[in-house]
């Protein structure tokens, strides 16, 4: 039987920020009410970027959990459009900046309080900056100066910040960041361990450019009509407050993992260390309450093999993605194959109209009597390598199986071509 989540006393703490009012909680939320909501805002989401579907995921189960998350990817890849669309899904105090190298720390944290400096205290104008928020994000985390490291390590680490001789609590639930490569410096070495997620955001694959083309103009269109005062303001599906409740909860979801889980767990933790996988303690342990937020969002109070699927992205290179996946990706394949009634987490969202649509178009370009030229004929074989990859992923599907077997026979048939002799 499912029961209600008691909201805590929450802390007071200063209006600040501006972006959110004082949100407001039932009673008695209870996992599936508080799953429905998260998952009203991730469709929101998913409606607006193509491809993003676990990364979306990613972003909420980080909230839930009350972990911070890092997304590293080239520019143009929608890391900082999506962190700021998923912020307007959540009722919470809300804080963005960007770094540069010269980055000052009153930038973040607040001026100093000049008056109380004339009267021999040194303390920070905190109010509206990044130690009053619930939810905040950091645009080229890494180029975070040594200024600003040791602050930021507090706030991630023990939501603590210090200025002079006062310190003080900060109500931070989740912090996220993004960046276009993982820093290779030893200074901020311990910067990046404290996101416990580390996603990599790319280039979307060819097939999908069309629907990359149609939601981004639609995107387009509402920040022009937000700049023109017409647009509607985004309703939180979500509230701070709710998040708090939840993480109130865990000791909860947490005792109740069965023993048949915890072994499994345990054995792709020392098989991910025995590749050369660099997987703490702490960070081990931290991970537990990832799969909890996973069983929530999912509106279950069990977990299952399934939420293991966070696994993938604890990788502190990018090379280990690949690794990460080949450990993991048996245990996620065992477990759809005994639940196929269940929708696969990490599934390409890509539907066969749409793929079977790009494939016909490719089909009808190289029958068509208009000679193309090399580049042409390149691009078609990387969007059939891309088509192929997709209907690969879809695992048992007659029809995809059946339309694997027509982009290798326009493949054969281009190879078969002079041209690529």
């Amino acid at each position: 039987m499912t029961q209600p989540l008691q909201p805590p006393a929450k802390p007071s703490v200063g209006a600040g920020l501006g972006k959110k009012q004082e949100p407001t909680v039932s009673v008695a939320l209870t996992i599936p009410e508080l799953a429905r909501r998260l998952q009203d805002g991730a469709r929101r989401l998913e409606a607006q970027f193509l491809g993003k579907e676990e990364t979306i995921r990613l972003l909420f189960i980080s909230a839930v959990a009350g972990e911070h998350m890092v997304m590293v990817g080239p520019p143009g890849t929608a890391k900082s459009a999506l962190v700021r669309a998923f912020a307007d899904t959540i009722d919470a105090r809300y804080y963005d900046y960007l770094l540069t190298r010269f980055t000052e720390p009153n930038e973040i944290f607040g001026p100093v309080d000049i008056q109380a400096f004339r009267q021999g205290a040194y303390r920070r104008r905190v109010e509206g900056m990044l130690p009053e928020a619930e939810i905040a994000f950091l645009d080229e985390i890494f180029k975070a100066n040594s200024a600003i490291l040791n602050s930021l390590l507090g706030v991630l680490n023990s939501r603590r910040f210090s200025h002079g001789n006062t310190t003080i609590g900060v109500p931070l639930i989740s912090m996220f960041a993004a960046s276009n490569e993982v820093p290779n410096d030893d200074a901020l070495s311990a910067l990046f361990d404290r996101f416990l997620l580390r996603v990599r955001v790319d280039y979307l694959d060819s097939y999908q450019f069309r629907g990359l083309l149609q939601k981004g103009a639609a995107l387009e269109a509402q920040a022009l009509e937000a700049q023109a005062g017409g647009g509607v303001a985004a309703t939180a599906t979500v509230s701070a407050r709710d998040l708090v409740t939840i993480q109130a909860e865990f000791g909860r979801l947490l005792e109740s993992m069965d023993e048949e889980f915890l072994a499994t767990y345990k054995g792709l933790v020392f098989q991910i260390r025995s590749e050369g996988i660099g997987l703490s303690d702490r960070r081990v342990v931290k991970m537990l309450k990832l799969f909890a937020a996973s069983a929530v969002f999912d509106g279950r109070e069990q977990v299952n093999d399934a939420d293991f699927f966070v696994l993938r992205h604890v990788w502190n290179t990018p090379e280990q993605q690949d690794i990460l996946q080949e450990i993991v990706g048996p245990i996620l394949d065992a477990w759809y194959e005994q639940h196929p009634e269940q929708q696969r987490i990490g599934a390409t969202p890509t539907s066969l109209q749409d793929l079977l649509a790009e494939l016909r178009i490719i089909r009808e370009t190289l029958a068509s009597a208009e000679v193309l030229s090399d580049m042409q004929l390149f691009s078609q074989l990387r969007n059939l390598g891309d088509i192929k990859a997709a209907l690969q992923r879809m695992k048992d599907n007659p029809a995809a199986e059946r339309m694997i077997g027509e982009v290798d026979k326009l493949l054969e048939t281009m190879f078969a071509s002079s041209r690529f002799v």
